[in-house]
Formats: C-alpha cells, structure tokens, sequence
C-alpha cells in the first residue's frame, strides 16, 4: 500500500521553520511520505503566525490553496495563531483540525484516520497550561539549520501577543541542544541559527532558572563539525558584555547580532514597555563595534506606535542614522486583540505609519549598502546555498554580507574564500575567488 502523503506551508519567523521541520519527522516516523505543497497530498499541515498583519486572510488562502492541489486533503493548522484564534480558524471552509501551542507535537495522535468530520475539531488549552518545552530543528532544505533553543516569554510589552500564543519562557536543557547540534553537524550542514522567542532568556526549566545564554553559547562552541553559529535575535537587555566579548574570541560564534530597538525615543519604549532605554542600545553597540569593527548590526523597529508623535518619530530617525548599524527591519505597528496598546489613546493615523515606514526602509538600505561597501576589498568566508538567478548564486559572508557568484554546483554548501569586490544596484556584493595560498 502506498505510503500517505503530507505536505506542510510555513508563516512566520525562524522559531516556525525549526517547528515544522520537527512536526515533519513526526509524520516521516509514522510512515508518510513528504511532498510539495503544490502537489497532491492526503494531509497539509499549515504552521502559522500572529505578528504579521492579516493573519486569517494568508491562512485562508494556503488553505485554499491546498484544496485547490487536493480538495479531499485532511487540513490541520497550528501554530501561533491556531492558538489565539481557534474559533475563527475553525470556521475556515475546508479546515479540518486546530491544534494549540500543547498540541501541536501531538499531531501525529490527534490525525488518525484522516476521516474528515462534520466539525472542525479543535484541540486548544489555556496557554498557561503550556509549559513544557519541546525540541525543534529544520534540516534538509538548506546550508543552515535553525536549531530551537528557548520557547515563550515572560516579558511583557504592550503591543504583542506572543507570551498569549507561546506561553511563559522556557529552554532545553544544554546538554540535549548539544547533542542535536551533533547531530545536525553529522547531517554536513554548515552553519546553525539560535533560534527562539527570547534567547537570551534561556535557562529556565519548570519555571526555574537553571542555566544562562553564555552557558549555552560556551557549550555549542565546542561542538565539532559546524563551522558558524549564527545567535538570531536578542534582547539588548540581555545581551551582555559577557557574550559580546566571548563571540569576538569564539570558534564558531559569527560577528553578527540582531538586536530589537522597536524604537529610539525614550518616551515610546516606556509606552511599549521595553526592559531598556536608549541610551543602553547605544552602549551595546558601542562595544560591540570596539571589539568587533566588521560585526553586522541588524535592528527591528516598530513605526505608528500609539502615542509617537512626527517629532517622536524624527527623534528616531536620527537615532537610528547616527548609529552604528547595518540594516533595519522595519515594521509597521497594528492593533492585536487583548494587547494593552490596542486600547492606548492617541492612534496614528494609517497613512502616517505608512510614510514613516517607507523612510526607514530607505534609510535601511542606506546602511546596508554603506555596510558593504566598507567591505570592498577585503577577503572573507562565504557559505554559498543552492540557489540559482539569472546564473548566479548567493551565499553570505560570517558577518551577513549577501554576496553573488556565477552559479557552480561544487560551490553549494562549501565555505570559499573571497574577495568582495562591487555593491550591485540590488545591494548585493560581487566576489571573485581569493587563490587558496592567499586563503590561509
């Protein structure tokens, strides 16, 4: 008999893409067969998201999509938005099931039969019954792998709705993250992203802390076999001196961190609750820079939040100008049911929060391509992936410099050294091949 087929669509951020690659050894373990989601399958398994905007309108349409590919698939969703929102998931022609954040990992159980039931069934406790934390990693599909090392948070910012989908903070313990980091090296992938809602947080276990993020950081950089690791995104706060000064000296640990601002204006952060003020991002860059002149600065900021004024936003502005940094993710604030900033006065009008962020996009590219071309001229490691456009392929360097190459096979997930040589009119770093006895 031939194997059932199961297909999976992935929305979000990192922390998801490890999840579903985990959910699909799940199913790989108890028989399926995995198949592309344009294709024919008997069960689609669609992950999903809270933050970005229109969350139940991208959910509709992959679903929609799937019936399109096999209108008796059995169609189950989870992930962030499957836990906030399961009622109105629910009513989604075609959706079979909804599991919550306790339920997903239980999806092989809760699938069965594949009998498709008159109702929706949904499988969705209280989040704060959620506290176990459960391992993930994605692997197979490309040179690095995000490796989940901490789910949930304790904190408690205004405008978000993560500890509601995810739960309170929690982590693996070193020794297991260790382990799948062997594993994962084994497998020939490169490099590894730390991935989770708030990593800098990890250490806690039943509601304990028992380890710090240096421990972990310490630990994995003695792991043989994987080249970079890659730390995703970290809290300022949380983001100490400690661990700046052990990655400028580690093996494996690459110069770059992503540190959230959301925004550069005193007043703002303390509307949104942010553990920092300004002045504390400052001096995290400062050092970071000291140690580590070449380090890649990635920010996100949050724009039209309730209260920010055009001088408050213009007070970021520069802030973000004068700083340091390489990029900007930019993001434009929305409303989320039961966050106490939905409910703050003074809301910025939607046309506003628009032009403001098509400034810092710009201003973002500015950076980046003055980033890069402070890069022209010197050698560097580049991680090239299998990609293929207009005959080029990309890869990019331990510091995130995206670079291009004339497409070569024997290329794909080597690490080459290289000289950067040109910014393209797409931001992207032309490289010609560094001769290996200049390479050592």
């Amino acid at each position: 008999m031939e194997n059932k087929k199961v297909a999976f669509y992935t929305l979000g951020c990192k922390l998801n893409y490890s999840e579903t690659s985990s959910i699909g050894r799940l199913f790989k373990d108890a028989g399926y067969d995995t198949t592309a989601f344009n294709s024919r399958a008997d069960v689609y398994v669609i992950n999903t998201c809270s933050v970005t905007d229109n969350a139940d309108k991208k959910c509709r349409k992959v679903v929609k999509e799937a019936l399109k590919h096999s209108p008796n698939a059995y169609i189950t969703i989870v992930g962030c938005y499957a836990q906030l929102k399961p009622k109105e998931i629910a009513e989604i022609p075609g959706v079979d099931m909804v599991l919550g954040a306790a339920e997903k990992f239980n999806i092989i159980e809760h699938i069965n039969d594949l009998t498709k039931q008159e109702k929706t069934i949904v499988y969705n406790g209280p989040i704060d019954e959620t506290n176990q934390f459960v391992s993930a990693y994605s692997i197979g599909d490309r040179t690095r792998t995000f490796l989940k090392v901490q789910d949930g948070c304790d904190y408690s910012c205004t405008f978000c709705t993560i500890p509601l989908a995810r739960g309170g903070s929690r982590s693996g313990k070193i020794e297991e993250i260790v382990k799948q980091a062997e594993e994962i090296a084994a497998s020939g992938v490169k490099e590894i992203v730390l991935t989770g809602v708030n990593i800098g947080d990890f250490g806690i276990r039943d509601g304990k802390r028992e380890d710090r993020f240096l421990d972990l950081v310490k630990a994995l950089d003695e792991v043989d076999g994987i080249d970079r690791i890659r730390i995703s995104s970290i809290e300022p706060n949380l983001l100490s001196n400690d661990i700046i000064e052990f990655v400028a000296q580690s093996k494996r640990f690459v110069p770059h961190f992503h540190m959230p601002l959301q925004s550069g204006n005193n007043k703002i952060l303390s509307l949104m609750r942010r553990r920092y003020k300004r002045e504390l991002y400052t001096e995290r860059v400062k050092f970071i820079k000291s140690l580590m002149p070449n380090c890649c600065i990635g920010v996100d900021v949050i724009v039209g939040f309730p209260g920010e004024t055009r001088e408050d936003f213009i007070d970021t502005y520069n802030f973000l100008n004068d700083m340091d940094i390489s990029y900007l993710h930019v993001f434009t604030y929305s409303e989320r049911e039961n966050t106490i900033a939905a409910q703050m006065e003074g809301a910025v009008p939607g046309a506003q929060r628009s032009d403001r962020s098509k400034m810092l996009h710009i201003l973002s590219e500015k950076k980046r391509r003055a980033f890069y071309e402070s890069q022209l001229g010197a050698q560097g490691d580049v991680l090239f992936e299998a990609d293929e456009k207009d005959g080029y392929m990309h890869g990019f360097s331990k510091n995130y410099v995206k670079v291009r190459t004339l497409y070569d096979p024997l290329l794909v997930n080597e690490v080459v050294p290289v000289k950067f040589m040109e910014v393209t009119d797409t931001c992207e770093v032309e490289v010609e091949e560094v001769p290996e006895t200049l390479a050592h």
